[in-house]
C-alpha cells in the first residue's frame, strides 16, 4: 500500500512498523525481479513453483482477478495457447495487487509461474480455491511465436473487465434503489462542451454500463486513472466558470482552445454531490461564451446527471482549497437525510449530524469521452440546496469569516483598482452597491458598501457590459463574507437575472424606488468608500488645473488636428472632424466641512463645458486668467465622491467627484 507522507509516524509504532515492512516487501519483490532478468528470465529453483494457464481476467476493488486452470508442469517447447490441458486439473482464482497486473501485463492463454511463498485460501460455501501473496509471479514466454505475441499484443493495452460492488451489495442491504440501476431514458441530453465518442453512435457508451450513487466508491474502485464502463450518480450543487492556472493565450486542451476572459482562459465547472454526501468539482471544456454559463445554471443546478469517462486531476483538502470549502461548507448539513456507508438505509438509521467533508476530488475528463448527462426534463433533487438570499444589512451582521453569502443589489459605481505592473485585464474591480435593506436603515449601518471583484472571478460579456452601460441590478451568488469585505473570488457567479430557485431567507428583496441617498464624510468615513460632500470652499490648486478638448460623440480625449485643416480637430477613433468638442476641466479645492472641521479636504472636482471651436483656443488660452475669487466661498452641495485616501499625520481627506452609474 501506498504510505501517506504528510504524517508524521509515532516512533515504535504499529504505523511505524507497518511502514518499514511494506518498505522491505517492495524491496524483496524489485530485487527478485532484477534478478529474474539477470538470470535469463527464469529462476533455477522451481520447488514450490505455482504453474497456471489464465483463462479469464477482470478486476474488482483495484485487485486483479484470474480464473487459471492448474497446470502440472509448463510445457517445454509449445506457446502457452497450444498447451494440453488435462480437464481434470483443478480451476483457481488467482489475485494479483494493482502493481504485479501491470508488472504482468497478463492476458487469457498466458501461462504464469507463481513463486513461494503463495498462500491457498479455502472459503466456505465455495468451490474455487483462491491464490494470495502473488507477488513474485512471472510470464513465461516460451518459444519464438509467444515473443511475437507478446511484442504484438504489448502495442495495445488490453481492455479489462472492472467488477463495481457496491456498497449496498457489500452489506447486503435489501432496500436498494432500483432505479439507479436503470438504463437512462431517451430524452436525457448529453453536456455540450464534450468531446464526442469516436465508436458507434447508434449505440449511447453510457446506456450500457451500470449507474453507482457513491463517489468515494467509484474513486476507490476505479483508481485515479478514469473510469469508462461505469458510471455515478449525482446532484449538480452549483454550475460557475473558472479560470485555468498558468493560462497563456496558446493553451488549448485537445482540439480546442480554453475561453478567453479578459486575457485569462476559462472552463466551465460543476460542484456534484453524491447520496452519501460527498463533493467534487468535475471540470468540463471551455465554453463558445462565458455568457453561456448563465443558461447552464439555469437548465442544470438542482438535476440529477450521471457521470462517466472521469479521471482525478486532485485529492485537495480543506487546508489547501479553502473557497471550494467555503462553498462546499455554505451547502451543509444537507437538507434531506444521506445515506451511511455500511448501515440501513431506513428512514430512522438516516442522519445529517455528519461533520462536513474534509476532502474533496477535482475530476476532469478524459479526451474522448462523453462525459457528462444531465436529465433536464427531471424534477429539481430534494438534495439540491439553492442559494439563500440575503438583504446586505443582514449580511453585513454576520460573524463569521470565510462565509459565502447571496444577494440582490444595485450598482452604483464601479472603479478599477490600481496595482503596478499589473495588466488592466488582470486588476480587481470595486463595486459599490446598495439596496432597500441599507437605504431604510437610519443610523449604524453604510448605505453603501463595497464589493471587491477578484481578477479569479470570471465575469460574462453580457456582465461586463450591463456595468459599463449604467445602474443596473445585479444577483451576487456565493459571494465570500469575512473581515468585514465582501468579495468575489472564484466560483463566485453575477447574473442579471435572480435565478428561478432561490431561498428569499425572510430579506426585504424589494428593489429601490426613490433616488439613492450615500453616507456623508464624517469620522467614521475610510479610503476606497463613496460618499456624499457638503462645506464650503475655503482654497484652489491652481497649479494643478488644467483642461483638454474630447470628442463630442465618443468621448476621445486625444484629439488631433485635422491634416487637411489645421484650425479644426480631427478624431482618430471616430474618423471624423469634430466641430463642437467637449471642454474638460479639472480643479482641485480645499474645502471646509462641518463634519470633519479637524481635517483637510481636498477634492479633485470636474467639470464639462460644450463649446464651439471658435470659442475653444480662447478657453484654453485664458483659462489660468480665471478668477480664484469667483470660487472662493460658494456653497458646495451634496456632491458624490470617491475616498482616495484618509490620513492622520497631516490630519487630511483626499476625494474625487464621480459620477454615479
Amino acid at each position: 500500500g501506498k504510505t501517506e507522507h504528510s504524517f508524521i509516524l509515532c516512533r515504535g509504532g504499529l504505523a511505524e512498523r507497518l511502514c518499514r515492512l511494506q518498505n522491505r516487501e517492495r524491496s524483496a519483490i524489485s530485487f527478485w525481479r532484477h534478478q529474474c532478468i539477470s538470470d535469463d528470465k527464469t529462476p533455477s529453483d522451481k520447488s514450490g513453483v505455482l504453474i497456471v494457464k489464465i483463462l479469464e481476467i477482470f478486476e474488482e476493488c483495484t485487485i486483479q482477478v484470474a480464473i487459471c486452470q492448474q497446470l502440472e508442469q509448463s510445457p517445454a517447447t509449445l506457446p502457452p495457447e497450444d498447451a494440453v490441458i488435462n480437464a481434470e486439473e483443478p480451476i483457481l482464482k488467482v489475485l494479483f495487487t494493482r502493481e504485479t497486473a501491470a508488472h504482468l501485463k497478463s492476458r487469457p492463454q498466458d501461462v504464469i509461474h507463481i513463486y513461494p511463498p503463495w498462500q491457498k485460501l479455502l472459503l466456505q460455501n465455495a468451490d474455487v480455491p483462491v491464490i494470495m501473496n502473488t507477488y513474485f509471479s512471472q510470464k513465461v514466454l516460451l518459444s519464438e511465436h509467444s515473443e511475437a505475441r507478446e511484442k504484438t499484443y504489448g502495442l495495445t493495452k488490453m481492455p479489462i473487465r472492472k467488477n463495481v460492488i457496491s456498497l449496498a451489495q457489500t452489506f447486503r442491504l435489501d432496500d436498494l434503489d432500483d432505479k439507479l440501476h436503470q438504463e437512462h431514458s431517451d430524452n436525457q441530453v448529453a453536456c455540450a462542451p464534450q468531446i464526442r465518442n469516436n465508436g458507434d453512435s447508434k449505440q449511447h457508451p453510457l446506456a450500457l454500463s451500470a449507474v453507482n450513487d457513491s463517489l468515494l466508491e467509484m474513486v476507490e474502485s476505479q483508481g485515479a486513472v478514469g473510469w469508462r464502463e461505469v458510471q455515478v450518480r449525482v446532484v449538480i450543487q452549483r454550475v460557475y466558470c473558472l479560470p485555468a492556472r498558468g493560462g497563456c493565450r496558446s493553451h488549448t486542451q485537445g482540439n480546442k482552445p480554453l475561453l478567453s476572459n479578459g486575457g485569462m482562459f476559462c472552463r466551465l465547472c460543476l460542484l456534484v454531490q453524491d447520496a452519501y454526501g460527498m463533493f467534487s468539482e468535475v471540470q468540463l471544456q471551455a465554453l463558445s461564451s462565458t455568457d453561456d454559463v448563465e443558461q447552464y445554471c439555469r437548465r442544470w443546478e438542482g438535476k440529477s446527471c450521471c457521470l462517466a469517462g472521469m479521471k482525478v486531476l486532485q485529492r485537495t483538502t480543506r487546508g489547501r482549497a479553502l473557497g471550494l470549502f467555503s462553498l462546499i461548507d455554505s451547502l451543509w448539513p444537507p437538507v434531506v437525510p444521506l445515506k451511511v456507508p455500511g448501515q440501513s438505509q431506513d428512514s430512522e438509521m438516516m442522519t445529517t449530524n455528519l461533520p462536513p467533508p474534509s476532502f474533496c476530488y477535482i475530476l476532469t475528463v478524459q479526451s474522448g469521452e462523453i462525459h457528462v448527462e444531465v436529465d433536464e426534463e427531471e424534477q429539481i433533487s430534494n438534495l439540491y440546496q439553492p442559494p439563500a438570499v440575503h438583504g446586505l444589512k443582514e449580511i453585513l451582521r454576520i460573524d463569521g469569516c470565510n462565509e459565502r453569502c447571496s444577494f440582490w443589489a444595485q450598482v452604483l459605481y464601479q472603479r478599477l483598482q490600481t496595482k503596478h505592473n499589473v495588466p488592466v485585464d488582470q486588476r480587481d474591480i470595486l463595486l459599490f452597491v446598495t439596496d432597500s435593506t441599507l437605504q431604510n436603515v437610519v443610523h449604524g449601518i453604510p448605505k453603501v458598501v463595497a464589493v471587491s471583484v477578484t481578477a479569479s472571478c470570471v465575469l460574462s460579456t453580457e456582465i461586463r457590459e450591463a456595468l459599463s452601460a449604467g445602474s443596473r441590478l445585479v444577483f451576487f451568488k456565493d459571494a465570500l463574507w469575512g473581515n468585514g469585505r465582501i468579495i468575489c473570488v472564484e466560483r463566485t457567479v453575477l447574473l442579471l437575472q435572480k435565478p428561478l430557485l432561490c431561498l428569499a431567507a425572510g430579506a426585504d428583496l424589494s428593489e429601490l424606488t426613490g433616488p439613492v441617498r450615500l453616507d456623508e464624510l464624517d469620522s467614521t468615513t475610510q479610503a476606497s468608500s463613496i460618499c456624499a460632500l457638503r462645506g464650503t470652499v475655503v482654497g484652489v490648486n491652481e497649479s494643478t488645473a488644467f483642461s483638454w478638448p474630447t470628442c463630442d460623440r465618443c468621448g476621445n480625449g486625444k484629439l488631433e488636428l485635422c491634416p487637411q485643416d489645421g484650425d479644426l480637430l480631427y478624431c482618430n477613433q471616430c474618423s471624423e472632424v469634430v466641430t463642437t468638442p467637449v471642454l474638460k476641466m479639472q480643479l482641485e479645492v480645499f474645502l471646509s466641512c462641518p463634519s470633519r472641521s479637524q481635517s483637510t479636504v481636498k477634492v479633485k472636482v470636474w467639470h464639462e463645458i460644450r463649446v464651439a471651436l471658435f470659442a475653444l483656443l480662447t478657453r484654453l488660452l485664458f483659462l489660468q486668467t480665471y478668477e480664484v475669487q469667483s470660487v472662493l466661498g460658494k456653497e458646495v452641495g451634496l456632491l458624490s465622491c470617491y475616498v482616495h485616501s484618509v490620513t492622520s499625520h497631516p490630519n487630511c481627506v483626499a476625494l474625487e467627484e464621480i459620477v454615479l452609474l
